[in-house]
């Protein structure tokens, strides 16, 4: 069975971050491992009192998982929500050790990274605390093998103003990583999700709702890496991860669900038939 690794936010009653992620993947048949750095009840947006956790408790949580073997049986990890550098130093260590482990045993050859950087966004600007950022932009983004970003998080990470889809292109590009933005703008009315390697720019849109549900970046991100560890090919699986935020946006909506509804949608998040515009750029 793959397995993987995510070290992010853990909300108990919100469908965000990590703990999001973790029915995702367990949808895709993918046994999901969470290392918090944050514990809340509820999101932080409306009022959650949570808990940090510390340098300390996350270094051993994640020993604990290293000495029961898994390192070298991870087949993806995504790194999200971090609250302090030591945090992101550490994070970036298990990179590191999960890359050089043995995988014997392991379902893929080589573990994928797919780091999503969760700084910010419209029209709040920077979330975390600015030396949080710089770290991640220093030591993670570096070890990606795809990176995550919200369009405004491109932004911080490359120095731009981007208001579109080709500013996003030139700047995923001069990044030098591989990369799937989110909340790119589209076409009248449309929201997109840009695909960018070196060599091809897809862009992918549907309709834009007034009032979008949180969570739908950390949907993409375990979808898209879901995809990849599945044998689907880059754009394919940025694809699937496209339409399936479509379908559980729209779901949520109709079903004026308080929450993104991963679990209830499962089977559809595996197969999803929501449609999506196709723009190469």
């Amino acid at each position: 069975m793959p397995l993987a690794l995510i070290i992010s936010s853990f909300v108990a009653a919100s469908r965000i971050g990590g703990g999001a992620q973790q029915y995702v993947l367990a949808a895709h048949k993918i046994d999901p491992v969470l290392a918090p750095t944050v514990m809340f009840g509820r999101s932080p947006a409306k009022g959650g009192q949570g808990e940090v956790t510390t340098p300390d408790v996350l270094s051993r949580v994640l020993a604990d998982i290293e000495a029961d073997a898994i390192f070298g049986l991870v087949d993806l990890i995504i790194t999200g929500h971090f609250s302090s550098p030591a945090q992101v130093d550490i994070a970036a260590g298990v990179l590191e050790r999960v890359r050089a482990a043995n995988r014997d045993g392991a379902y893929a050859d080589r573990p994928v990274v797919v780091v999503d950087p969760v700084m910010g966004d419209e029209p709040k600007g920077l979330y975390v605390k600015p030396e949080v950022a710089e770290v991640i932009a220093a030591r993670l983004a570096p070890q990606a093998d795809w990176i995550t970003p919200n369009l405004w998080e491109l932004g911080y990470l490359t120095g731009r103003t981007l208001t579109d889809a080709a500013g996003a292109r030139d700047a995923a590009r001069a990044l030098g990583r591989p990369a799937l933005v989110t909340s790119v703008p589209a076409g009248e009315g449309e929201i997109g999700l840009l695909y960018v390697t070196a060599d091809e720019a897809v862009l992918f849109t549907h309709k834009r709702l007034e009032r979008a549900p949180n969570g739908t970046g950390d949907l993409v991100t375990a979808s898209f890496g879901a995809g990849l560890v599945e044998g689907l090919g880059p754009l394919a699986a940025a694809e699937r991860a496209a339409r399936a935020a479509a379908e559980t946006v729209q779901a949520t909506m109709e079903w004026k669900a308080p929450e993104l509804p991963i679990v209830a949608l499962a089977d559809r998040l595996v197969s999803p038939r929501a449609t999506v515009r196709t723009q190469r750029l």
